[in-house]
């Protein structure tokens, strides 16, 4: 195995599989349609809204690594779903299949052996390459499903 493959199977384990922290998968597994919008004490947002932030922040990440027309999110009203925002049962598992999509489609953008990891993004800020953004999109992954996951315990839906 190459360099360049081994740094691209750890990028996509680093993405998909359990390794120092839990999966999209296990934090949502069985999780009860009663709490999707469910505020857990002292918490501004619903479970549901933490899903869709990080469904849309990894969204925007995709689109920014391959739209040379990509137009940046406002923070915060634009990474986040409104306030008052309630999901269905419907809107949940959208939120879910979409984030589980765009992951798997920047899996394919890592393990393309046509994707230059290094080189700078041509329509991006400078120093900004595919290997740093999707540094970005696991860390900030791994930091919310982490508190999706305590935020679940919490709750005691665990």
């Amino acid at each position: 195995m190459t360099a360049d493959q081994h740094v691209r199977e750890q990028l996509t384990h680093l993405l998909t599989l359990r390794q120092a922290h839990m999966t999209f998968e296990d934090a949502v597994n069985k999780f009860p349609q009663t709490a999707y919008n469910l505020r857990p004490t002292a918490v501004q947002y619903s479970f549901w809204h933490l899903l869709e932030h990080l469904r849309i922040c990894q969204w925007d990440i995709l689109d920014y690594i391959r739209n040379p027309d990509y137009k940046e999110l406002k923070f915060p009203d634009e990474l986040w779903p409104a306030y008052d925002a309630e999901a269905t049962a419907d809107d949940w598992n959208r939120t879910i299949t979409m984030f589980q999509s765009d992951r798997d489609e920047l899996v394919r953008i890592v393990n393309d052996p046509a994707t230059d990891l290094y080189a700078q993004i041509p329509h991006g800020h400078p120093g900004h390459t595919v290997l740093r953004e999707i540094l970005v999109v696991a860390d900030h992954n791994a930091y919310h499903i982490g508190e999706f996951g305590v935020l679940r315990q919490v709750a005691g839906m665990w």
